[in-house]
């Protein structure tokens, strides 16, 4: 970049002043300062354009080792599964066929004894609703007592305002 110092500037206004005159010096400044600042901001917009670029290659080039990862996490995942499949069918033939050579009797002592029967969960909303926080009710606007409707009327009634008579 160019180097200006204070002698400088002050040596180019003076020149400025004395070509282009005191009538048209504050316009014509005007005018580069318009221009000089255009070309700051198309410097400025250029930059962050090749730095959007070379982000969004960074990006990709991320999400392509981030693929590569995910696909050899899946195909080890795979094989590992199909390896646990196969152990598993080996032993259930070994065990089927271990079955297959039993008496009868021994399955009849196996499946003799009942399965118990499946009974839904007692739901005791009751005691859910007592188990809140008091402070959770308070926050979210949960009754915690009973008020009948007259009450609640006399508890909302603007003051200075009695009861009907």
């Amino acid at each position: 970049m160019l180097d200006f110092g204070f002698d400088k500037i002050a040596l180019i206004g003076a020149v400025a002043l004395i070509v282009i005159g005191p009538e048209k010096l504050p316009k014509v400044a005007r005018t580069l300062g318009h221009l000089f600042g255009k070309a700051q901001r198309y410097v400025a917009d250029v930059k962050a354009e090749v730095n959007r670029s070379i982000e969004l290659d960074e990006l990709r080039k991320m999400k392509d080792q981030f693929h590569d990862a995910a696909r050899d996490v899946s195909q080890t995942v795979q094989r590992e599964v199909q390896a646990a499949g196969t152990a598993v069918e080996s032993q259930w033939r070994d065990a089927a066929d271990a079955y297959a050579g039993g008496t009868p009797a021994d399955s009849s002592q196996a499946l003799s004894t009942p399965v118990p029967a499946y009974r839904p969960p007692k739901k005791n909303w009751r005691l859910k609703r007592g188990a809140t926080p008091l402070w959770y009710k308070q926050r979210h606007g949960v009754r915690t007592r009973a008020q009948s409707g007259a009450a609640r009327v006399a508890r909302f009634r603007p003051p200075g305002i009695g009861p009907r008579r």
